[in-house]
C-alpha cells in the first residue's frame, strides 16, 4: 500500500483595511475577509469611517478516503469580534453542514465526521456567520468559503469494453491498424499521475503489439495465414501512474480473427478419376462428381469446372454445383458402345474470384484426367428415320401395300424384329402392318372427303425379348381422286316476269348459280353448265356458262303467262374437268310472277290466280273450314274404332278344339269361322292388303306384302301352293301361322273335316305314340293321346 500524507494547512488571518483599499471578492477569492463598513450619510455632515473588524479563519483542504478513527479535523473559524468570552456563537450552513462538517460553535472548529470521496463531490461550498449569544445579532456578515477535496489513487483504470472482438485479413503487413481499445480512470488527471494511463499487451506476442499511449492494436508478424490459425486472443493492460511502480491497472481481451483471402489456388486430390456409364443412359444424366479442394472459404473458395481437352469433349460436358463447389460429369450426346467404348477429358478447376496481389503465386486452377468407360447395354430397335410420312389415293384398293417402315437392332446380336400398329392409335383398324419386313396395307378404303391424314403409331419389338420396343409416327396423307359429282351449293329458286323478253337475264343481281364440290383437286375447280342431254334445246330458258364456275339463266320466249305454267323445273348438267369427269344434274325451280315495267316482281302466289276465276276471300274460307271439319271427323272414327275390344276365338283352356294358340297347329278346322275370313278362300279374285288373326293381337305390327292377284279361277290346289309358297319365301309373314292365309277346301268339297280330332271315321286305337318323338312342344298332345287306355279314360 501506498502511503499518503497530509499537507499542511495554513492560516490566513484578515484584516480590515481602509476603504481606498481594493475591494475583496469574496466568491472568487473564499480565503479574503468580510468587510463590515459603518458611516453616516451626508446629510449628517460627517465623513465616512472603516470599521476594523472580519473573519478570520484557515483555507480549508481535505484528503478524501480518510480511514482514522477520529473526526478529521477540517480547519477553524474565527473572526476578530472573538474576545474569548463565549459570547458569540458561530453557525455553519451550506453543503454538508451538519452531517458532513460539524462545527463547534463556541471555538468555530471545523471536523469531517464521515469519509469522503473526491469522485463522488470534490468541492463543498459552506456558509459561515457568527451572531451574539446575548443579543442574537450577527457580528459578522454570512460569508461563503469552500471545502476542496484533495486525490489519492484509488481507482484503477476501466475499458469500456470487458471483450472487443476485431478482425484482419490474413497475409497483412507489420504495423496494420487491428482495433484500439479505450480504458478510463476515475482519478483527477490534474492532480498527480493517478489518472495517467500507460497500456501494454500481456498476452498476444509476437503476433500483436499495442501503442501504449492510444491504445492502438497493430499486427506484429508478417503473412500471417487463416489457414494456419484464424483465432486469436490478445490481453490487453491499462496502468495508471504513468505505468510506475505502484499504479492501479485493469485488463481487457481481445478476440481477433483472421479474415480470408483469395491466396490459395484449388488443387484435385488425385490426378485421374474413372466413371462407368451404360450406352443407353438419356442425355443429360449425370455420371460422376469430381471436386478440387481449396483451402479459402467463402467467395475466395468458389470455382468453376470446365473441359480443356480430351476425345470425348463432344460427347459429355462437366456443370457446376454452387453449393458443393463439385464438378459434375454429364452426357452431352448418345453413346454407343459399338462405336466407341473409352473416352478420355481433361477437367479444369480454376477460381472465379482470383485476387490480383497473390497472382505472383502461381495460377490459380489445377487439372485432373477423367477417364468414362461405356458400357455395353441391350438396346431396343432404332428406326431408319424419326418419322415417315406417307401419300396415299383414297381409291387405293383394299390390302393395297402403301408404305413400309424399317429399324434395326443396334446391338451386336442382330436379334429379328418384328412390326406391329398400336391399336389405340387406329381404333377403326384402317391399317395393318406385315410383321416381318414392316410393309404398312389398307384393311378398309378410304375416304379423303371424311379423315384426310391418319395418325398411326408403328412398333418395332425385338423377337428375343419383348422389352425392347420402339415406336415411330407415321402420317398417312390421303390424295384426293375426282370421285364426288359437283352439285348446286343450294337449292336455287326464282322468278320470271311475264312481260319478259327473249335474251333476257333473270335477276341477274340476285341469282347466280353457284357449284360446291367435295374433291381438292390440285389445279382448283373448274365447272361447266350445259342443258341436260334429253332436253337439249329448252324453248323457255337456257343456261349461260360465266366461265368462273358460276351460271346464269337467260329467257328464250317473249311473255310467260301464270295461268298455263305458274312454275317452270330448269334441269342443268353440271360437270367438272378433272380426271375422270364426274356430273351431276341440278334443278332449278322459276316461277311465273306479275312485275312492273321496272321488271320489279308484284305477285307469283296461287291466291291471285284464284281470285281471277272469280272465287271471292269468303267463299275459300267456307272450303277451308268444312274440310278441316271432315278431318276431325275421321280422326274421331279412327280413335273410337281402334278402342273397340275384340273377343277371343278361345275363351279358355277347356275348349277341346284344334287350336294354334295352345298347340301349336294349323286352325281350329273348317269350323272356326271366326279365326279367319273364309270368304277369300271361297272366291281367289277378292283379295285384302293385310289381314291379321282377330283371336291374338300381334306384338308387332307387320308389314304384309302385296301378292299378284289371281286374274283367273284356277284350281283351288294350285292356288293353296301358291300363297303356301308365297307366305313361306316371305320375310315380313307374322310369326305364326294361320289358315286364313293358305287353308282352302274350295266349294262343294267331298272331303271332310281336317280336323282328327272331330272327325267321326277316326279310329279310336290310333297309335299316337309318335307325338312323342316331336319334343317339348307336343308334351301335352303325348300325355293326352299317347298314352294308355287307362290314362285316357
Amino acid at each position: 500500500m501506498r502511503t499518503y500524507h497530509c499537507l499542511p494547512l495554513f492560516i490566513w488571518t484578515y484584516m480590515f483595511h481602509t476603504i481606498d483599499a481594493i475591494p475583496f471578492q469574496e466568491k472568487a477569492n473564499s480565503d479574503l475577509p468580510s468587510e463590515r463598513i459603518v458611516g453616516l450619510t451626508q446629510d449628517d455632515g460627517k465623513t465616512l469611517h472603516r470599521t476594523k473588524r472580519g473573519w478570520m479563519w484557515n483555507q480549508f483542504f481535505l484528503l478524501e478516503e480518510y480511514t482514522g478513527t477520529d473526526t478529521q479535523y477540517v480547519g477553524k473559524l474565527h473572526t476578530d469580534q472573538d474576545k474569548g468570552d463565549g459570547n458569540l456563537k458561530y453557525i455553519l450552513t451550506g453543503d454538508g453542514a451538519g452531517s458532513l462538517f460539524v462545527i463547534d460553535e463556541n471555538t468555530g472548529d471545523i471536523h469531517a465526521a464521515k469519509k469522503l470521496d473526491r469522485e463522488e463531490k470534490s468541492l463543498y461550498v459552506l456558509r459561515a456567520k457568527a451572531i451574539d449569544r446575548k443579543t442574537g445579532r450577527q457580528v459578522e456578515p454570512e460569508s461563503e468559503f469552500i471545502i476542496k477535496i484533495h486525490d489519492i489513487n484509488d481507482n484503477e483504470p476501466k475499458f469500456t469494453k470487458d471483450l472487443y472482438t476485431a478482425s484482419v485479413p490474413e497475409m497483412s503487413g507489420v504495423g496494420t491498424s487491428v482495433i484500439q481499445v479505450t480504458a478510463t480512470d476515475a482519478d483527477d488527471a490534474n492532480y498527480g499521475n493517478s489518472a495517467k494511463v500507460v497500456y501494454s499487451i500481456l498476452q498476444g506476442q509476437p503476433y500483436f503489439s499495442v501503442d501504449p499511449e492510444s491504445g492502438i492494436i497493430k499486427t506484429a508478424l508478417p503473412d500471417m495465414s487463416r489457414e494456419n490459425r484464424e483465432q486469436y486472443q490478445v490481453v490487453i493492460q491499462a496502468k495508471d501512474m504513468g505505468g510506475q511502480m505502484g499504479g492501479l491497472s485493469g485488463t481487457t481481451t481481445v478476440n481477433i480473427t483472421l479474415t480470408d483471402v483469395n491466396n490459395n489456388p484449388p488443387r484435385f486430390p488425385q490426378s485421374t478419376y474413372q466413371f462407368y456409364s451404360p450406352e443407353s443412359v438419356p442425355l443429360g444424366t449425370h455420371l460422376g462428381r469430381i471436386k478440387a479442394n481449396d483451402p479459402d472459404v467463402g467467395e475466395n473458395a468458389e470455382m468453376e469446372y470446365s473441359i480443356a481437352e480430351g476425345d470425348g469433349a463432344d460427347m459429355f460436358d462437366v456443370i457446376t454445383d454452387k453449393d458443393t463447389q463439385e464438378g459434375i460429369i454429364t452426357v452431352k450426346q448418345n453413346l454407343d458402345y459399338e462405336n466407341k467404348m473409352l473416352y478420355t477429358l481433361k477437367v479444369d478447376a480454376s477460381n472465379t474470384h482470383p485476387d490480383p496481389r497473390f497472382l505472383y503465386l502461381g495460377p490459380f486452377k489445377d487439372t485432373a484426367v477423367v477417364k468414362i468407360s461405356v458400357e455395353d447395354t441391350d438396346e431396343p430397335p432404332v428406326f431408319s428415320k424419326i418419322f415417315y410420312l406417307i401419300e396415299v389415293d383414297e381409291d387405293v384398293k383394299e390390302g393395297s401395300i402403301i408404305g413400309q417402315v424399317t429399324a434395326y437392332d443396334p446391338d451386336a446380336m442382330n436379334n429379328l424384329i418384328k412390326y406391329s400398329v398400336d391399336r389405340h392409335s387406329d381404333m377403326d383398324r384402317i391399317f395393318s402392318i406385315h410383321s416381318e419386313n414392316g410393309s404398312i396395307f389398307t384393311l378398309k378404303p378410304l375416304d379423303r372427303e371424311s379423315t384426310p391424314w391418319h395418325n398411326i403409331t408403328i412398333t418395332a419389338t425385338e423377337i428375343n425379348n419383348s422389352k425392347q420396343s420402339s415406336r415411330i409416327p407415321v402420317f398417312i396423307r390421303i390424295l384426293d381422286i375426282n370421285d364426288h359429282a359437283p352439285e348446286l351449293a343450294m337449292y336455287y329458286e326464282t322468278f320470271v316476269c311475264e312481260n319478259a323478253k327473249p335474251g333476257q337475264l333473270l335477276n341477274q343481281d340476285i341469282l347466280t348459280v353457284s357449284v360446291m364440290d367435295k374433291d381438292d383437286p390440285p389445279r382448283g375447280h373448274k365447272f361447266f353448265f350445259e342443258p341436260v342431254p334429253e332436253f337439249p334445246l329448252n324453248p323457255n330458258f337456257t343456261i349461260v356458262d360465266n366461265k368462273d364456275n358460276t351460271a346464269g339463266i337467260m329467257t328464250r320466249k317473249d311473255g310467260y303467262s301464270r295461268n298455263k305454267m305458274s312454275t317452270y323445273l330448269l334441269p342443268i348438267l353440271i360437270f367438272d374437268n378433272d380426271y375422270p369427269i364426274q356430273s351431276s344434274t341440278g334443278t332449278l325451280t322459276i316461277r311465273v310472277c306479275a312485275c312492273d315495267n321496272q321488271g320489279n316482281m308484284q305477285s307469283c302466289n296461287a291466291e291471285a290466280l284464284v281470285l281471277s276465276a272469280g272465287l271471292s276471300t269468303g267463299a275459300l274460307i267456307a272450303i277451308l273450314l268444312c274440310v278441316v271439319i271432315l278431318l276431325v271427323l275421321v280422326v274421331l272414327f279412327a280413335a273410337l274404332k281402334r278402342q273397340r275390344k275384340k273377343e277371343p276365338l278361345i275363351i279358355s283352356k277347356d275348349d277341346v278344339r284344334d287350336n294354334i294358340v295352345t298347340y301349336n297347329d294349323e286352325g281350329g278346322g273348317e269350323e272356326d269361322t271366326q279365326a279367319f275370313d273364309i270368304g277369300t278362300l271361297r272366291n281367289p279374285e277378292a283379295r285384302e292388303d293385310s289381314k291379321f288373326r282377330r283371336d291374338v293381337m300381334p306384338e308387332t305390327i307387320f308389314q304384309i306384302r302385296r301378292t299378284v292377284p289371281l286374274w283367273e279361277n284356277i284350281d283351288v290346289q294350285d292356288f293353296i301352293h301358291r300363297r303356301l309358297k308365297e307366305n313361306d319365301s316371305d320375310p315380313s309373314a307374322p310369326p305364326y301361322d294361320s289358315l286364313a292365309t293358305y287353308a282352302y277346301e274350295g266349294n262343294d268339297s267331298i272331303a271332310d273335316s281336317l280336323s282328327s280330332l272331330e272327325s267321326p271315321t277316326v279310329d279310336c286305337n290310333q297309335d299316337y305314340g309318335y307325338l312323342s318323338d316331336w319334343g317339348p312342344r307336343f308334351k301335352k298332345l303325348a300325355d293326352m293321346y299317347g298314352g294308355d287306355d287307362s290314362d285316357r279314360d
